[in-house]
């Protein structure tokens, strides 16, 4: 999902395994790649294509709470299956950004691999990336993966909610708790792990049609043509390549987002009450409902 933005070192090896070749595989695993990537490029390997999801990071954070806030408030009524509708809607709207941003991460992190320092490199960062593909395929290849962007995150992000409200229900986040903060953080990291799981072969099939064509040479004619390379090559595991970076990712990412936003909320709820008495009074559950 677009909220594990860059956590640096192991949204890396996540993207050259979920790509690498089946025929010549470099990698044997996620510490192998993460190791091979330091030696042979050195740390800042490890931080290639971190531009693009700094700079989209703060809109698509942005984006994800307000509609999934205010989708809820439309919607009215506080239940699992509002709050998986609400994720949705905040998760499909963000492709926008989300598709062009990964596109970019991808290729930066292609570009050079195995060399410390690229003889030859096609882009300088992330913006010259977008501007390169832009001016070579139009804003079509700028949202090459949308459809797979779409797919993944929409179903994703309602997960997402769905899983934080059951998980912060069930564990009674009350503001009184002295353990609050504990279950927060490991509520918003469950639900970062069970929304990668849920969609994580989807994310497999948009990398590999994002770093299409890195070489000069395409070899997908589109989703479908992916797919059916992929199994017949690899197998039905190629859809669990570079799944364990990733869960080491998303649990402290997810973890401290979810825990922040929701501190935040029932802090300028707090200041709301004192500052205008009149106002409704703020829910003692702590749920991202009322962004």
């Amino acid at each position: 999902m677009a909220l594990d933005f860059a956590a640096g070192c192991f949204c890396h090896p996540q993207v050259r395994l979920q790509v690498q070749n089946v025929d010549k595989p470099l990698y044997r695993g996620t510490f192998h790649c993460f190791q091979s990537i330091v030696r042979q490029e050195s740390i800042l390997g490890l931080y290639k294509g971190i531009g693009s999801p700094m700079m989209g990071l703060t809109f698509i954070n942005a984006i994800v709470f307000g509609v999934q806030g205010n989708t809820m408030r439309m919607l009215g009524c506080d239940t699992p299956l509002n709050q998986f509708l609400a994720g949705a809607s905040a998760g499909a709207i963000q492709c926008v950004i989300c598709c062009p941003m990964e596109l970019a991460k991808t290729r930066m992190q292609m570009q050079g691999t195995g060399e410390k320092k690229s003889k030859k490199k096609m882009y300088k960062n992330s913006m010259d990336c977008l501007v390169r593909i832009y001016k070579k395929e139009g804003i079509r290849g700028i949202n090459r993966g949308m459809v797979t962007t779409l797919v993944r995150e929409t179903p994703g992000f309602g997960v997402y909610f769905l899983a934080y409200d059951v998980l912060t229900r069930s564990l009674g986040c009350e503001p009184e708790d002295p353990y609050m903060i504990p279950k927060l953080l490991f509520a918003g990291g469950m639900s970062g792990i069970a929304s990668w799981l849920s969609t994580y072969p989807v994310d497999v099939i948009k990398s590999r049609l994002q770093a299409d064509g890195v070489g000069g040479v395409n070899r997908y004619n589109g989703i479908m043509d992916c797919v059916r390379q992929s199994l017949q090559k690899e197998g039905w595991r190629v859809f669990t390549r570079g799944l364990t970076s990733t869960l080491l990712r998303a649990f402290p990412v997810n973890a401290t987002t979810f825990a922040t936003v929701t501190l935040f909320l029932m802090y300028m709820r707090e200041g709301g009450e004192c500052s205008i008495p009149d106002s409704e009074p703020p829910s003692v559950q702590l749920q991202p409902t009322s962004m």
